[in-house]
Order: C-alpha cells, then sequence, then structure tokens
C-alpha cells in the first residue's frame, strides 16, 4: 500500500512540476537576465513576475508531493514515474498552453501510460529502505556536483553557444537530482532535530538554491520545452543512478520480473524520444 501511494505521488508531482516549469517559463521570459553576482535582486526581478511566482508555488507544491513519494518508494521507482514527465509536457503543452503536438508525441503518451503500470506491477514490495554507504553518497553527490559545473560553465569551456538553454537545464537538473538524493537521506533521520544537523540538510539546501538559479537562467536563454525536458530527464537519471548505486534499490528477483520492468524502463525512455521537443520555443513568453 505505502509503495502504491508512493508511485501515484510521484505521478502527481510530474504533473504539477512541469505545469510550475511552464508557469515559470512565462515568467522567467520577461524578466531581467540571472545575474549570479546578485542573487538576491535576481530572485526579487523572478518573483516580480506574477507567472513565475505562480510557477514557484505549484513547484513548491510538487516538492511536497516528491518528498513523500521518496519516503514511501524507492528513489529509483520515484524517478522512473517523474521520467514521465516529459510527456505530460508535452500533453500540457498542447492542451494547456496551445502547442500543437503531433501523432508521434501522442503514441508517447500510450508508451508512458503501458511503463508505469508495467513498473507498478513489477517495482518489490519492500517500500523505501533510506539505508546507505556514507562513502557512496559522498562518491556519487561529488560526481554529479562536477557533472553540473561542467554544464553550467558550457561555452566558457568549449560548449555549443546556441546549446548554452540547453546545457543550463541539465546542470540544474542534476543538482536536483544532488537535492533529490540528500532528502531520501533525511527520510531516515530521527525527528526534525535529525534533519537540521544532518550534513545532508545543508547540501539539499545548497544544491536546491544553486538549481533555482541555473534552471531560471537556462529557460531564460533556451527554448521552453527543450530546456525542460531536459532539466527533468537529467534529474530522473541523477535519482535513478542515487537509488540503485547509493540505496541499493532492489530489483526484481526473478528473470520474469526483471524482463517487465526492463520492458517498462524501455517504454518510458522511448516515450521521451517520441515526444522530442520543438526547434523553438511555445510562444508562450509573448503571451506573458
Amino acid at each position: 500500500m505505502a509503495l502504491d501511494l508512493g508511485i501515484l505521488l510521484a505521478l502527481l508531482c510530474a504533473c504539477a512540476t512541469n505545469l510550475g516549469f511552464l508557469y515559470k517559463y512565462r515568467g522567467a521570459a520577461t524578466a531581467p537576465a540571472v545575474d549570479g553576482r546578485h542573487p538576491l535582486r535576481s530572485a526579487r526581478q523572478l518573483f516580480s513576475s506574477g507567472y513565475f511566482a505562480l510557477g514557484m508555488a505549484v513547484a513548491t507544491g510538487a516538492w511536497g508531493l516528491h518528498v513523500g513519494a521518496m519516503a514511501l518508494a524507492p528513489l529509483s521507482v520515484v524517478q522512473t514515474v517523474l521520467s514521465g514527465g516529459v510527456v505530460l509536457l508535452a500533453v500540457m503543452a498542447d492542451r494547456l498552453f496551445g502547442y500543437r503536438v503531433g501523432r508521434r508525441q501522442w503514441a508517447g503518451v500510450a508508451l508512458t501510460a503501458t511503463g508505469l503500470m508495467l513498473l507498478a506491477l513489477t517495482a518489490p514490495k519492500s517500500g523505501s529502505d533510506s539505508g546507505f554507504s556514507t562513502a557512496g553518497m559522498i562518491a556519487v553527490e561529488a560526481g554529479l556536483v562536477v557533472l553540473g559545473t561542467l554544464f553550467t560553465l558550457g561555452p566558457r569551456i568549449g560548449g555549443p553557444t546556441e546549446h548554452h538553454g540547453v546545457m543550463l537545464g541539465a546542470a540544474a537538473g542534476i543538482l536536483f537530482g544532488v537535492s533529490d538524493i540528500a532528502i531520501k537521506a533525511l527520510t531516515a533521520a530521527s525527528g526534525a532535530v535529525g534533519v537540521l544537523v544532518s550534513p545532508w540538510f545543508a547540501v539539499a539546501i545548497v544544491a536546491s538554491i544553486a538549481a533555482f538559479y541555473i534552471s531560471a537562467r537556462g529557460l531564460q536563454v533556451g527554448d521552453a520545452l527543450p530546456v525542460i525536458a531536459t532539466t527533468t530527464a537529467a534529474a530522473n537519471v541523477a535519482g535513478i543512478l542515487g537509488g540503485i548505486v547509493v540505496f541499493g534499490d532492489p530489483l526484481p528477483r526473478n528473470a520474469f520480473g526483471m524482463t517487465l520492468e526492463f520492458i517498462a524502463f524501455v517504454l518510458v525512455c522511448a516515450a521521451a524520444w517520441l515526444t522530442p521537443a520543438p526547434r523553438r520555443a511555445l510562444g508562450i513568453a509573448a503571451s506573458a
């Protein structure tokens, strides 16, 4: 029952996360450029947009759903469910923001639904396990931070300038993943005091703040759907990696179950491939 509830919360989180991203794009597109040298001023300018503030409110609700899902289900399962967000993003863009979604994208919706059903059927029933190796945790988190930093630097280290928005989206997603892994570790802490004194609390806060600014800047310099989809995918990959490597999330114990779960992963990945982001933004900034 707890695992099923965790999967349901993850689905709701995916919906809320992408809705929040689309609203944040509307607001960020009309705000002054984010300046890392003046973080408070940049935050004030972003929140001065009603659309961005609404997007952050929705994202905060999504974060609460995410924490609840991670407390009830293995991290890799939660992140796999969230990976369907790239398809939900296309659906919301079509229904709520007027973006035309083609047949390939709708085929992706069907594949994602099938993959998620298989995942729910084959996911191990052992619930959530927050135990982890400190050395493994440090190694994975440090590696992800380094990778995120490289994506953030982008053109400064030879990356293509025209892809800077997508690279910033990847960096933000990786740092969101760093925060998610740290939050998962905090679910094992004893009470509020245990959470506050844990070093992983500081990691979660710092990674979330950095991801906030990087994500906002990515939405300003890149097209909406490519940046949002890349952010979501990077966060999911980082979370799944953390779930398996750091927390030892279990796999099905028999060949049939493992085959079905592999098919579920393949279907969700195929859905992401079938729902590519357009070459240009949604054109929603003009309506802001």
